[in-house]
């Protein structure tokens, strides 16, 4: 009996983008011969095991397997396949060399066919669709057969059929041309401008009009945010609504972000394009590769979760030194590059800084009415636990007092987050047409966050009296030239924000300002 092959084709995820995968099985011997079955080209553990899984599904949904000495192949063989996503593509293979079933070899050369498969044959969800479904678009495949509950995500894609199985026998069916599965259809614009509303709102805080100034100025420039301030006045309640002051997400940042969520497996059928920016809030006990990102084959960590929206460490402090040094190159950078011995690997990670940390161990240092149970040394010891280079990082720390009694009880309420997101979108788009005059020295700066020393010297130039106050400043306090650099950049803002073409005395020194905690702690 002569041997039977065929081909087909599905994805490995590499980053945060996929690579294509050709599947080749080749069936040899006869009917008599004893059965194995070999899958090379670098599988890990769960690919390997999917031979028992995918033989019993196969039998299960009622086809004949093959027999004889059965191989599969996953090329290219230099990439790592990881998963059991190949479990579909891999049972359509097996039965397409069976001959137990005619599949067009025609369709096959028009789709990629990804999910896990159960013992019973039924269709299980799998990580990272979109990123296989742009992947199959870009090798110009027709089609996408996926998990149902995978199916919306798939359909985020133009110019693809995105099809939901929900059993072995359903992808055979559509392959044969006798399926009764439709292509699963979003469209995108109304299911984006229905769900980019946020359920909470600015105005909810009570008082705290010195912080909320700070928070806008952040927001404005894309700067990172400090909130030094006792228990109880709002910090976690500020830091969660300051993504509804953010520019709404455009709809290629919206598939950017799902992209890296769908990878780390956080998404369901029914939240299949994120709308609204993330807001991420680890525990300070995370590890290094939680908060990186890592793993044998890398997945992305939490600052690529938070890429395009805010990551808020609550009680700074507490998380381990060595966690908050690895941050270093992500702020600076806005990517991850992990390097393994499987290869180096690059997520992105552009995303707002939300930081927030008691004053003292007890909380309650500086408190008019509370009594701080901490000595000095205490103090110093606690807060210099945020080491000089991480703290230079973050542009903006405000204190954020308690709130009296009568702002809690009282009626009034403050600014919707709408009208201070029009500011802050304003001045935005102020940066952006500033910037993009600027188009080689500009190429990828946005927000002025991102100034490179040329732009800086272009556009943070002071007159006398303003570099005669930074100076001043900058003898007195011993300020970094890191953080020098920042404070023109959030003076800049300030700038922009009071309309003025130039840095003004009173923008630097409420920049200056910002710096409190470089005052008390380093002075």
């Amino acid at each position: 009996m002569a041997d039977q092959f065929t081909r087909l084709y599905s994805a490995a995820l590499h980053g945060v983008d996929a690579v294509q995968v050709d599947i080749e099985v080749n069936a040899a011997g006869s009917g008599d011969a004893k059965t194995t079955v070999t899958i090379v080209g670098l599988p890990d553990a769960a690919v390997k095991e999917s031979s028992e899984r995918v033989w019993a599904a196969v039998k299960n949904s009622g086809f004949k397997p093959p027999h004889g000495r059965i191989t599969i192949n996953l090329a290219p063989g230099d990439l790592r396949k990881e998963g059991p996503s190949f479990d579909l593509a891999i049972a359509v293979g097996l039965i397409a060399v069976s001959k137990d079933v005619d599949i067009p070899e025609e369709a096959l050369e028009k789709c990629f066919i990804a999910g896990e498969l159960a013992l019973d044959g039924s269709v299980r969800p799998v990580r990272g669709v979109l990123s296989l479904a742009q992947e199959a678009k870009r090798c110009g495949r027709k089609a996408i057969m996926v998990p149902v509950e995978n199916a919306a995500e798939a359909a985020v894609v133009d110019g693809i059929f995105a099809y939901g199985v929900e059993t072995l026998r359903d992808v055979v069916d559509l392959l044969c041309g006798n399926g009764n599965v439709k292509p699963t259809r979003l469209d995108r614009q109304a299911f984006f401008e229905q769900n980019r509303q946020y359920d909470i709102d600015f105005n909810d805080v009570k008082g705290q009009l010195s912080v909320k100034r700070a928070v806008e100025v952040a927001v404005a420039g894309g700067h990172n945010i400090l909130m030094i301030g006792p228990p109880g006045t709002g910090k976690s309640m500020l830091a969660k609504r300051i993504a509804t002051i953010m520019p709404l997400m455009t709809e290629s940042q919206a598939i950017e972000t799902t992209k890296i969520h769908s990878i780390a497996g956080l998404l369901d059928s029914k939240s299949a394009f994120l709308a609204t920016r993330p807001f991420r809030s680890p525990h300070h006990t995370i590890s290094d590769a939680g908060l990186l990102g890592g793993s044998h084959n890398p997945r992305p960590g939490e600052v690529s979760l938070a890429h395009n929206g805010i990551l808020f460490l609550d009680e700074l402090p507490e998380f381990r030194r060595s966690t908050l040094e690895v941050m270093r190159q992500p702020l600076e950078d806005g990517k991850v590059t992990i390097s393994r011995a499987s290869g180096t690997m690059t997520f992105p990670a552009r995303f707002m800084l939300v930081a927030a940390m008691n004053p003292c161990p007890c909380g309650y240092f500086g408190d008019p009415k509370r009594e701080c149970r901490c000595g000095s040394q205490q103090v110093l010891k606690y807060r210099q636990r945020i080491s000089g280079p991480l703290l230079d990082r973050i542009d903006i720390h405000v204190e954020v007092p308690i709130v009296d009694y009568k702002e809690l009880s009282g009626k009034a309420t403050g600014e919707p987050s709408e009208a201070i997101r029009l500011r802050v979108e304003t001045v935005r788009n102020q940066q952006l047409e500033r910037f993009t005059a600027n188009a080689g020295e500009a190429a990828g700066v946005t927000t002025n966050i991102s100034m490179t020393p040329r732009l800086m010297k272009q556009h943070c130039q002071l007159d006398a009296e303003s570099a005669g106050l930074l100076e001043q400043a900058m003898n007195e306090l011993n300020f970094s030239a890191r953080a020098h650099d920042r404070i023109l950049k959030v003076a800049r803002t300030l700038a922009d924000l009071a309309g003025n073409d130039t840095i003004q005395p009173d923008n630097l020194l409420e920049a200056i300002q910002y710096r409190s905690l470089d005052r008390t702690l380093w002075t």
